[in-house]
This record gives C-alpha cells, sequence and structure tokens, in this order.
C-alpha cells in the first residue's frame, strides 16, 4: 500500500483546541521602516561629510550613529520581511526569530560605537582640537528635526521588539543631535572646544543604558527564557494543584513570538482514562491564570505508564 505525501502545510495548521498563534507575522507593514531608512541614511551621509569638515567629535559620533541606525533599520526591515515567511518542512517555528536576532546584531553594533566614541572623547579631552562651531549647530539641528520625524513614523508601529529597538537607536540618536546642537552652540560663542568630547561621553552613556535593554531583551527570547510575565515555579505549582494531577516534570516555557508563550511537560495523574478531563482542565488553567495557549502535555500514569 503506497502512503499519500503529507502536506507541511497541514502538518503546522492550528485545529480546535491549539494555539490560536500563527508562526508567521502576516499584518505588519514595513513602509514606516522603508522611510526611515531612506531618511535616517540620506542624512548620515549629511553628517559625515560635515562631521569632518568641522572637526566635531560630537557631529561625527552623532553622524556614525545615523550611519548605525541606518543599519539597524535595514536589518528591521529585512528581518520583518523574513518574520512574515510561513513555517516550512526545514523550519517548523517560522522565521519569527529573525527579529530578535537582528536586534541583538544591532545592539552589539551600538555598543561598538559607544566605545569607540568614549576612546576618541578621552583623546579629545587630552589633546583639544579646534572645531567650527557654527556648522556644527546648524548641521546638529537640522539632523534632530529629522530624528524627530523618524521617531514618530517608528513610534506609530512599534508593536515588534526589532521596530523597539530601531526606535532606541533613533531616540539615542536625537540625544546625540541635541549634544551636538550645544556643543556647537558652546564653541561657537565661549570657544571652549573641551565641550565637544564631554558632551559626547554624556550621549555615549545614555545610549549604553537603553542598549543593554535591548540587548538583554533579546538575549533572553533567543535564549528561549521563561516569558518575564510568567512566574515558572508558580506555573508547576498551579499545574499539580489540579485535580487528579499526581506531579509535574521536564516542564519548559518559552515564547514562540513575543508575547505568545508556550510551554511543554510531562504531567503524572492516577489513571490515564482520566487523561481527556485532565488536558482540559489544564489548558484552561493555563490560558486563564498565565496566559498560555500553546500548551503540549505527555501523560504519565501513576507508576511511568504513558500514552
Amino acid at each position: 500500500m503506497t502512503s499519500q505525501p503529507i502536506d507541511p502545510s497541514h502538518l503546522h495548521a492550528h485545529l480546535d483546541g491549539d494555539a490560536s498563534h500563527a508562526h508567521s507575522i502576516e499584518a505588519r507593514s514595513q513602509s514606516a521602516l522603508a522611510t526611515a531608512l531612506v531618511l535616517t541614511l540620506l542624512f548620515a551621509v549629511v553628517e559625515v561629510v560635515t562631521g569632518f569638515i568641522s572637526n566635531s567629535l560630537a557631529l561625527i559620533s552623532d553622524a556614525g550613529h545615523m550611519v548605525t541606525d541606518a543599519a539597524a533599520l535595514g536589518l528591521a526591515l529585512l528581518a520583518q520581511l523574513i518574520a512574515k515567511r510561513p513555517p516550512s518542512a526545514r523550519h517548523s517555528f517560522g522565521f519569527v526569530r529573525a527579529e530578535a536576532l537582528a536586534a541583538f546584531v544591532n545592539s552589539l553594533a551600538m555598543l561598538g560605537l559607544v566605545g569607540w566614541i568614549a576612546y576618541e572623547a578621552v583623546q579629545r579631552l587630552l589633546h583639544p582640537e579646534p572645531v567650527q562651531g557654527g556648522i556644527v549647530l546648524v548641521v546638529a539641528a537640522l539632523g534632530a528635526s529629522i530624528n524627530l520625524l523618524v521617531a514618530w513614523i517608528l513610534s506609530r508601529n512599534n508593536d515588534s521588539i526589532n521596530t523597539r529597538a530601531a526606535l532606541v537607536n533613533v531616540m539615542g540618536d536625537l540625544l546625540g543631535s541635541v549634544a551636538a546642537i550645544a556643543a556647537g552652540a558652546i564653541i561657537y560663542f565661549t570657544g571652549w572646544l573641551r565641550a565637544d568630547p564631554i558632551l559626547s561621553i554624556f550621549v555615549s552613556l545614555l545610549i549604553l543604558r537603553a542598549t543593554i535593554g535591548i540587548l538583554r531583551e533579546s538575549y533572553h527570547f533567543l535564549m528561549e527564557g521563561v516569558p518575564h510575565a510568567i512566574d515558572y515555579v508558580q506555573v508547576g505549582a498551579d499545574m499539580a494543584a489540579v485535580d487528579n494531577v499526581l506531579a509535574v516534570h521536564d516542564l519548559h516555557v518559552w515564547d514562540m513570538s513575543p508575547g505568545h508563550p508556550a510551554l511543554i511537560g510531562h504531567v503524572e495523574i492516577r489513571s490515564l482514562e482520566q487523561w481527556p478531563a485532565v488536558l482540559d482542565d489544564l489548558r484552561a488553567m493555563l490560558r486563564a491564570r498565565h496566559g498560555i495557549d500553546h500548551v503540549t502535555l505527555q501523560p504519565e500514569a501513576a507508576g511511568g505508564k504513558s500514552l
């Protein structure tokens, strides 16, 4: 007897009683990221050129930050396009983790940028260099306007961890533009050259704080950590408290995609005949108390026998 070929799309399907979420992202629009990318990249070129012309570290730092922002936005856009792909026979969970991976890479790039800014700032504190404050002031003001526009565009579509990471980058860049404005004004009106590296260090510390938060969030998701809103120990205790459940072991809780937790585990019960009712009770409890609807459990009778 020849078996019929299996359709992979049927294997990925969620039927009645299964989790309600999908393993792909279908509704997100990439227009916000694309618009933000074009604006950021164009002005990054302007700031790179004028930063070197004016010899301002604050402006060069802001230009470098905008280049990093452009890369971050490009990765975010690519990740969302990848995340829209449905599951396949080779990737049964889909591609939603591409967003967290891009956010993680973006954060590492930001750490490198912060290190470069800090090094250059220390060198200029020890050996001040002439800076054309007027050019810095005008260009930084234009940069702040671009950053505000990009931040507004991204804030209207920030339901993705990767878009939020890009938004953090842009807000950090806005602070960089503000610092560059202040540095340009101080140098133009007072001639105090050390204002440039001092404000660069201040901005790098602000960027570092925001970047570490995104780095932690994306790392936790990529490492399949227990979602922050879920108490792993309490989940196990609540499952063990369900009628006819003797014990719970080999329990794992993680996010399938951001905001969609999943659970697998082994449940020891008094009799395998009780399993359908026990399973219904466990699913209802996990959904109501912990917001977990993607549940896969293996029953075991007292003594180790399983279905």
